[in-house]
């Protein structure tokens, strides 16, 4: 790596045709921001210093790349005037400009950390003035073209719309990454003029400026050219995103996790899986969710910063700041909320919705029941169709159901409650008061057996057809 690097990032540009009120470098792809991405691989170079320049929306954009690196130095470019003149914000901003320069645009998130140290130690290893990271494309529409000379050496870069037609047939594109020597640079952004069709400061403008002091230019090839690839409209922001899941999914699966359908499988990048993970069709992983030996997640199911156990088995399942145990299940079509703790070999079962929820090891939540502001102690059972109810109109309280508790269907506990260890509750119980350790709580009527009921009901039925509805 370069003795002495600094990193310049370029994150202006308003991205109109996003047609958002987020500015364009802060849309997500795979659970982090585009610049997100474009930081964590500026940090894998472990820069002396970076640079990124802010503009339109800045106070967006600011504080989150702040938040993300926190050393980082903010150049406000007042007028987006084209990559030269941010540039040229950027050293002011930075002070200094020895060693060497790269600048990266913070829309490319697929951008990957060791291809930009490659790029960086090719530019310093060769002693040039300018190095640009390069790539050939099928269709190089809208790109910038690498210009060479008779023996391959690089005369210059022309964009778009300045491009003749033997130009634009060129299909070696600028990727918009490019290395400098700093002394050269400092001086250069300063010559740069706008004399072009858009009326722009083009950063490439400094490749004729390095020929003409008769210093070397190089470009630096690259086969996977779509780690360089931004995103300006929705549309390509959905491809991006198509491409980054791609690529995390088939790299999970070359690190021992089963994925039985890539198509519908959607990991996010600071997702963790352990070996000898499964994950079935329709599901997705998202935050920083992790995943441990042995679990089958899916299918139909989504977890967001999620903790699964070794061995756990999360089934149709939506899922956000939980923690499961090892060997525990979850599912079919479990809700469960931020702060649910369920045990190893614990269970929360068919339509049960949890928050705020502690199950201790072994417990089992079954079927149909809402379990809120709750702790429940281990090897216990909670009956189906059983509502923890936790508020009272005004605020919140806690129930503790002890170990090795049995409780019936159909009960309310009425919160604040205490149900004691080893205790149990009748079917259709609404438990008001703490039920001691060991005691059954019960507080329906006695049953009443009505004799005859079916035959009165039909002979009532008979008379009012012979005499015609009762008058009400």
């Amino acid at each position: 790596m370069p003795s002495e690097l600094t990193v310049i990032v370029l994150a202006a540009g308003g991205g109109t045709r996003m047609k958002s009120k987020t500015m364009k470098v802060l849309h997500p792809v795979a659970g982090r921001s585009m610049i997100g991405h474009v930081l964590t691989a500026v940090r894998a170079m472990e820069p002396q210093r970076v640079v990124a320049v802010v503009g339109t929306q800045r106070e967006q954009v600011g504080p989150h790349i702040q938040e993300l690196l926190p050393d980082v130095v903010l150049a406000v470019q007042e007028t987006q005037d084209g990559t030269g003149h941010a540039v040229r914000v950027a050293i002011e901003a930075a002070g200094t400009t020895h060693g060497t320069v790269v600048v990266v645009t913070g829309d490319t998130p697929l951008l990957r950390g060791e291809t930009l140290a490659e790029f960086a130690a090719d530019h310093e290893q060769s002693g040039r003035a300018v190095s640009i990271l390069s790539g050939v494309v099928p269709n190089p529409f809208g790109y910038g073209r690498i210009v060479r000379d008779a023996d391959g050496n690089v005369e210059g870069i022309v964009e778009e719309k300045d491009a003749s037609d033997e130009q634009r047939a060129i299909q070696e594109i600028n990727s918009g990454i490019l290395a400098f020597d700093g002394a050269f640079l400092a001086d250069a952004v300063h010559k740069i003029t706008n004399d072009n069709a858009k009326g722009e400061y083009y950063l490439t403008d400094t490749v004729h400026l390095a020929r003409e002091a008769g210093q070397t230019v190089g470009a630096h090839p690259i086969d996977d050219v779509m780690q360089t690839s931004g995103a300006n409209d929705r549309a390509q922001l959905a491809e991006l995103g198509r491409e980054m899941n791609s690529r995390i999914v088939t790299q999970w699966m070359k690190d021992g996790v089963t994925v039985m359908d890539p198509a519908t499988t959607w990991i996010e990048a600071d997702v963790v899986l352990a070996p000898d993970v499964t994950i079935l069709p329709g599901t997705q992983l998202l935050g920083t969710t992790v995943v441990g030996e042995d679990a089958v997640i899916g299918p139909d199911t989504t977890l967001k910063d999620c903790e699964i156990g070794v061995g756990a088995r999360v089934v149709r399942t939506h899922g956000e700041l939980a923690v499961i145990g090892d060997g525990a299940n979850v599912g079919p079509f479990a809700y469960v909320r931020p702060n649910t703790q369920l045990g190893e070999g614990g269970k929360i079962g068919a339509f049960v919705e949890t928050k705020n929820a502690q199950i201790g090891r072994g417990s089992k939540v079954p079927h149909l029941s809402y379990v809120g502001d709750a702790e429940i102690g281990e090897a216990s059972n909670i009956g189906a169709g059983t509502i923890f109810a936790n508020y009272d109109g005004e605020k919140k309280h806690r129930t503790k159901v002890g170990s090795r508790t049995k409780t019936g269907a159909n009960n309310t506990f009425v919160a604040p409650v205490e149900i004691g260890d080893d205790a149990g509750t009748g079917g259709g119980t609404t438990v008001r008061r703490d039920v001691p350790s060991g005691a059954l709580a019960v507080s329906a009527g006695p049953q009443r057996n009505l004799e005859d009921w079916k035959a009165r009901k039909a002979g009532l039925s008979s008379k009012q057809t012979e005499d015609g509805p009762e008058s009400r």
